[in-house]
């Protein structure tokens, strides 16, 4: 049973539903694996190493893992956490209503223009729908940009660069009003 679904036009049925390790640990296996993963920092994991990170996560009640899917069929996946208790929380003054998230996007069997953008958008709109969350947090790799760009264009403004345990990163930010503004941009065209 999903806990979130949203449709997008043009695109299809959007879910999220809470990551199963013993359903979903082969498939974000096969995800992390490939170079297009690298910011993950999973590129040489096994099952096994996949699977004890997901216990950990699992394990932390600060830090939850879903999966999203594309008509049924396993798409993306999203991390939700708290940032106050992640590493995050020491190189900024966390809010009360701050949520950080981390997103996936699997590799795509083929491609459908503005895809991403609506995972984003279902990601979002669920992270949002909580009425206590007012700001949602990113950090990716600074060498990411490709995922910048899509912050950005979904509302997030960079703050700075900072170092975390694993990387340098944009810490970025998106309130409830700056994602609602994107929105209505980008559906303007």
């Amino acid at each position: 049973m999903p806990t979130f679904r949203r449709f997008a036009a043009g695109i299809g049925t959007l879910s999220l539903r809470p990551f199963d390790l013993d359903q979903d640990v082969l498939t974000l296996h096969s995800w992390v694996t490939q170079p297009y993963a690298q910011y993950w920092g999973l590129l040489t994991a096994t099952i096994d190493d996949v699977r004890t990170e997901y216990e950990r996560i699992e394990r932390t009640g600060y830090h939850q893992a879903f999966l999203g899917t594309h008509d049924g069929r396993p798409a993306f996946l999203m991390e939700r956490y708290q940032p106050e208790h992640d590493p995050v929380g020491g190189v900024y003054q966390p809010a009360v209503g701050d949520i950080g998230m981390h997103v996936l996007v699997a590799p795509p069997e083929r491609r459908v223009p503005g895809f991403t953008g609506a995972v984003f958008e279902t990601i979002l709109d669920y992270l949002f729908s909580d009425p206590l969350v007012d700001r949602v947090v990113v950090e990716p790799d600074v060498r990411n940009t490709k995922i910048q760009e899509l912050n950005q264009r979904m509302g997030f403004r960079k703050h700075s660069i900072v170092t975390l345990p694993d990387k340098q990163a944009w810490l970025s930010f998106c309130t409830r009003e700056q994602y609602a503004d994107a929105t209505r941009m980008n559906e303007a065209g």
